[in-house]
């Protein structure tokens, strides 16, 4: 008898300690109900996810897989072998969606090479919503992951993003490890060009969520405390 394969879904999850049923809809409830197989980023905070959706869940019967910047390249093609008995497996990153800045998409891409059917499933991409509440380019984006932690080549970088987003009318978003935010909007500031837009959205969907665009003139005047927030940065000239 030939076994239908299983799928791979992207179960999305909060951006924080957000009550996961007030940001998630219902059809990811529905898809960890019945999914016991699991790739995560980090098998703890993946388990508390789990047990926040389907508190009645037995966690002993999960099967668990990870995947993160250590896993080699070759332990990814069985963590989908599940699927070939006919169990659906649910990918989970540490917060928002999967495959987005996320190590999942990896698998995703295995998944496709196998013929495997990889099914998104709604929730909140802290990157996508940013650039929603920033006012800027949504038609035409990029997104560059984390600048150089060197201050003359982070410089660079900024000068770099900025003449771009000038050439192409390209807003250019990136992102920083949370406490060394405050460091990053200083370099930015003492970089940008007095006129070019910069939008700062941290803690989106918490209740200290802050989202605002000015100029870069503009933002020198104000006062605004980032670190340890998770923070998307977006510049457009």
């Amino acid at each position: 008898m030939i076994v239908e394969k299983g799928n791979v879904y992207l179960i999305p999850c909060t951006l924080g300690e957000t009550p996961p049923l007030e940001v998630l809809p219902l059809l990811v409830k529905k898809a960890v109900e019945h999914i016991d197989y699991y790739i995560v980023e980090n098998e703890k905070n993946a388990r508390r996810f789990i047990k926040s959706i389907v508190p009645k869940k037995s966690q002993p019967d999960l099967n668990i897989q990870l995947i993160n910047k250590f896993t080699d390249p070759s332990e990814i093609p069985p963590m989908l072998d599940p699927c070939y008995a006919g169990n659906d497996i649910g990918i989970i990153s540490d917060a928002g969606c999967p495959g987005i800045a996320d190590p999942g998409s990896e698998v995703v891409q295995q998944a496709h090479a196998r013929g495997i059917k990889v099914v998104p499933l709604v929730g909140p991409s802290s990157i996508l919503m940013a650039l929603m509440a920033s006012g800027l380019n949504g038609q035409n984006f990029a997104f560059n992951g984390y600048l150089p932690i060197d201050k003359r080549e982070r410089k660079t970088e900024i000068k770099r993003l900025e003449r771009l987003s000038g050439e192409q009318g390209q807003s250019q978003l990136f992102i920083e490890t949370p406490y060394r935010n405050n460091q990053l909007l200083e370099s930015l500031l003492a970089t940008l060009h007095q006129e070019t837009q910069l939008c700062i959205a941290c803690d989106i969907t918490l209740p200290t969520e802050y989202i605002k665009t000015a100029t870069a003139a503009t933002w020198k005047k104000i006062k605004v405390d980032l670190n340890k927030r998770p923070t998307l940065f977006i510049l457009q000239k």
